[in-house]
């Protein structure tokens, strides 16, 4: 399940349970309407409470964010999980983006809005 919301020039998308291409193509589905309009965002993905994804989510990732190249000013992730961690750092390699990883959700939001925690 997907939880999508906006917070002024931030969007926070909280995934819960298992990360599904449905999801992702919402996800998709609210960028590409943020860049329509002009909005040039930062995004949070808080992954706490996700319990896994499949490749094919993986994989519309790097080929999505490759796709929205300068419409996104930071991304944080959120999660406490290792495997999380790793493979989102993987995928920053091919993300030109400032990113950053959290354990803790304040600490992000903090970095998103510019002050440095």
């Amino acid at each position: 399940m997907l939880s999508i919301k906006q917070q002024d020039d931030i969007l926070l998308v909280n995934v819960i349970g298992q990360f599904s291409l449905d999801d992702y193509k919402q996800f998709e589905d609210h960028v590409r309407y943020l860049v329509k309009q002009g909005a040039n965002v930062s995004l949070l993905f808080d992954f706490r409470d996700m319990l896994g994804y499949s490749i094919d989510v993986a994989w519309e990732e790097i080929r999505f964010a490759r796709e929205q190249i300068g419409h996104f000013q930071r991304v944080a992730i959120v999660s406490e999980g290792q495997w999380v961690s790793w493979l989102a750092w993987m995928q920053s390699l091919f993300m030109p983006h400032d990113f950053q990883m959290f354990e803790v959700y304040d600490d992000a939001i903090l970095w998103l809005e510019g002050q440095e925690s």
